[in-house]
């Protein structure tokens, strides 16, 4: 039981997470019903510019603040100057864009900032080795702890927003029905836009508690996050924020598990390999997701 509790500990802490970027991804597809493979990507430019903020001197947990409306910021451009104007022309150039993009960012960021190895970053929350709670005689991080308070935190007013907002009711109305929505004057191209910011914000909210977590920030830090959070929303569909919290939890918690349980087989060196099988599964089994809305096409 207590080695139960061990992975369940270290998979909600990673599983927050995966939920995090897995909340952008779904604030993304349900306005534009596009893949964001640039949304680690953002989340890591952001925790760049969240280190070089905290190298001038402000506290970190401002930073990283800072870093999110940066993330907003440079997501709406992205979304005005670049998605935009390919979307009109054809929606396979805008997966296209979306791939240069993550590799553009990728190659520049480091660049950038004339960074070469990995920069040292303080923790948001106590992370030393005597910084946890036992429960059940399994040890829970504080640093997981508050990553996943965060997580909760973000989630809760993202539901606020969309269902309590004239906003949220706007978003709701594109990701519903794009194409009739500007007729109740809903204006299209400024939702989407704040959309993409809200995903940035949120991912770079992500991208700072990741370096927090690894104490340093690098240029494949989001790399196999990316890869699970994707897989998150897979699994709890593409259209529902709450389906992205608990997949992304659900994944988190069935990666440690399955690595500390098969160490000869997964081990926590290939335990990426879990979410690969989840989408597989996912696609092959229930292609909206455990919450997500099954498409229907009227002919």
């Amino acid at each position: 039981m207590t080695r139960f509790l061990q992975y369940l500990f270290d998979g909600l802490s990673s599983g927050a997470i995966y939920a995090l970027l897995a909340l952008g991804l779904v604030i993304i597809f349900r306005g534009t019903s596009h893949l964001n493979f640039a949304q680690g990507e953002l989340a890591m430019l952001s925790a760049f510019f969240a280190w070089w903020l905290n190298e001038s001197g402000l506290p970190f947990w401002f930073t990283v603040l800072l870093s999110a409306v940066f993330g907003f910021a440079i997501a709406t451009l992205v979304e005005h100057f670049i998605i935009r104007p390919i979307g009109r022309r054809s929606t396979f150039a805008v997966g296209v864009a979306l791939i240069g993009l993550f590799l553009g960012i990728n190659s520049l960021a480091p660049f950038a900032w004339k960074v070469t190895i990995p920069e040292q970053v303080p923790s948001l929350f106590p992370n030393a080795p005597d910084d946890f709670v036992r429960i059940g005689g399994a040890t829970w991080r504080i640093v997981a702890i508050g990553n996943l308070v965060v997580t909760l935190a973000v989630a809760g007013l993202l539901f606020v927003l969309f269902q309590r907002t004239k906003l949220g009711l706007a978003m709701r109305a594109v990701a519903s029905n794009p194409d009739n929505a500007p007729l109740t004057g809903i204006k299209v191209g400024r939702v989407l836009m704040v959309s993409w910011g809200l995903a940035a914000f949120v991912g770079a909210v992500g991208g700072g508690l990741v370096a927090s977590q690894n104490g340093q920030v690098e240029s494949t830090m989001m790399f196999t996050i990316f890869f699970s959070a994707t897989a998150a929303a897979m699994l709890g569909g593409f259209d529902s924020l709450l389906g992205a919290v608990v997949a992304g939890l659900l994944l988190g918690v069935l990666e440690n598990t399955v690595a500390g349980y098969q160490p000869e087989l997964i081990g926590q060196e290939l335990r990426g390999t879990v979410s690969l099988i989840v989408i597989l599964v996912v696609l092959l089994v229930r292609p909206s997701g455990l919450f997500g809305s099954a498409r229907v096409e009227r002919v």
